[in-house]
């Protein structure tokens, strides 16, 4: 029997890796994508999947909606994707991320309570629910600290999807995921910002990047890898919550060097906080430097994830390695640039 699978938040870089690998295992995909907005749906194109794909409108604000899309696709697996996804924007819009991103969640689960409890649930969590983490590297058990509103709306999902899980019995799971990047990440996030950046630079389109806190370290994995992990937990007997991680972490200037040397860059940096500057040592210019503005108002300096329950119950590991990634986001956006081509 064929399975359904609702992705919410699909046009994005997880939805459109859930969406293949789903498809490749047979599963028919309902696709959940806001009302209100003409749906990019740019990252299901490039991945090919577009066709195989059932769109449905779709919003996390309003639970009379989210009832009626699950009545009518009756899904055997729910994967919440879905989000108001940007750290920074969410000082901004700290309301709205809290509606988004917390109570979203529960009127997801109310509505799978209300029609088919037997649904499988699995909601994303982040490891910006650490914050200022108390231990390194952090595991399910670490303690939650959030420095955002988007880290403390996010842990609102995920309390309440343990919650309902403990209350009622659901299959309801969190994967806690460490950042996770791709070619198709979104633009507002520093490791796109980074290699289309430099992309634009080495073409004429820039003078420099501008970026924040260049010593935020980072533990990156590719998401290809992470909704692998995403799939696995619905599979169990039961529903968890699980660390998705590499086990290593570097700074956003390592990803910086790292990105422009496939892109043609040598850059050194000079300087220290908000005076430092990357510079191309082939041509000796400026092509990275910092921005106090982009900082944020409460930093989280560290993260580092350790997978080990997810390896060992799930069967997980991550594939990509920290340079192979920045390697393959630069490769991307360095055609992308070169060939006039940059979509998102």
């Amino acid at each position: 029997m064929t399975k359904t699978a609702l992705i919410t938040g699909i046009t994005g870089q997880d939805g459109a890796y859930l969406t293949r690998l789903l498809l490749g295992k047979g599963y028919r995909v309902v696709g959940a994508v806001r009302r209100n907005s003409v749906p990019n749906l740019t990252r299901l194109e490039d991945m090919g999947v577009l066709k195989d794909v059932e769109l449905v409108g779709f919003d996390l604000l309003e639970l009379s909606n989210i009832i009626h899309v699950i009545e009518g696709c009756r899904p055997d697996e729910i994967y919440n994707l879905a989000a108001q996804s940007f750290v920074g924007a969410s000082f901004d819009l700290p309301v709205y991320t809290g509606d988004c991103d917390a109570l979203g969640v529960v009127r997801i689960l109310e509505a799978i309570r209300m029609i088919n409890p037997k649904t499988r649930f699995y909601q994303a969590s982040t490891s910006e629910m650490f914050g200022k983490v108390r231990e390194t590297p952090q595991t399910e058990m670490t303690p939650f600290h959030p420095r955002s509103p988007y880290g403390a709306a996010k842990l609102y999902g995920h309390a309440i999807t343990v919650n309902y899980r403990e209350s009622y019995g659901m299959h309801a799971s969190s994967g806690i995921l460490f950042n996770h990047e791709s070619p198709l990440r979104g633009q507002e996030f520093v490791t796109r910002k980074v290699t289309l950046g430099l992309a634009r630079v080495k073409h004429g389109h820039a003078e420099m990047v501008e970026l924040g806190n260049l010593d935020a370290k980072r533990d990156w994995g590719f998401a290809g890898d992470y909704v692998e992990g995403m799939w696995r937990m619905l599979q169990q007997e039961a529903g968890d919550d699980y660390v998705l991680a590499t086990g290593q972490t570097h700074a956003v200037r390592d990803f910086v060097q790292l990105a422009g040397r496939v892109i043609g860059f040598d850059i050194a940096f000079e300087g220290h906080g908000a005076s430092e500057q990357g510079i191309d040592r082939k041509s000796g210019k400026t092509v990275v430097r910092v921005n106090e503005k982009l900082y944020r108002p409460a930093e989280v300096d560290l993260l580092l994830g350790h997978a080990a329950k997810a390896e060992r119950k799930l069967g997980w590991k991550h594939t990509v390695s920290f340079p192979d990634l920045a390697t393959g986001m630069a490769e991307a956006d360095e055609q992308r640039v070169r060939d006039n081509a940059v979509r998102f």
